[in-house]
């Protein structure tokens, strides 16, 4: 990507992923991307579980009753998870490291797409972050906030259109700005 404004225009949630695989210096890549993603007080509350396993990834595309079934088409899973106990804020910081790591595969050429697991349910009912946490044996203490698919992109989505923004949503001093 030439700068950050043309990256932010160019990420779109992809869906559809071709089988290729990534490389170990591209996975190697997207995880110092988290690894370097801010947290308060440097607390590194986050935790990641990278997933390349073809069954597991099958048993997380159902890690939700709708929009998680494209995982297992992915290349890849980064499940990311937080410690509430190293932070009051794990939340906010898996979901900057989870942005960092979507930018940094969009910089790569990879597309990605956001699988929220945080208060979601299967569609058997059982909470999301159980049902990942039973899969991956991850400990009780971390929270899973959300899982990152990612692969070669399987079509072409347009860049984001400038025209399309919501200026109205931007306020000057105050709500309503006048």
């Amino acid at each position: 990507m030439e700068n950050f404004s043309e990256l932010i225009k160019a990420r779109r949630s992809m869906r559809k992923f071709t089988g290729e695989e990534l490389t170990q210096e591209q996975v190697v890549t997207l995880m110092k991307a988290a690894l370097m993603s801010p947290t308060s007080k440097r607390s590194n509350a986050w935790q990641f579980i990278v997933v390349d396993d073809k069954e597991k990834l099958k048993q997380l595309s159902y890690s939700k009753e709708q929009a998680s079934q494209f995982i297992a088409d992915a290349a890849l899973a980064i499940v990311v998870t937080g410690d509430p106990l190293a932070s009051d804020v794990w939340i906010e910081d898996a979901s900057i490291a989870s942005i960092f790591l979507q930018l940094q595969a969009e910089d790569l050429g990879l597309g990605s797409c956001w699988v929220q697991i945080r208060e979601r349910f299967t569609a058997a009912g059982v909470p999301s972050n159980e049902y990942v946490h039973e899969i991956l044996d991850i400990p009780l203490q971390l929270q899973v906030l959300s899982i990152i698919a990612i692969g070669h992109k399987g079509m072409e989505r347009k860049p984001f259109q400038e025209e399309n923004l919501q200026w109205e949503k931007i306020h000057l001093n105050k709500y309503g700005g006048k």
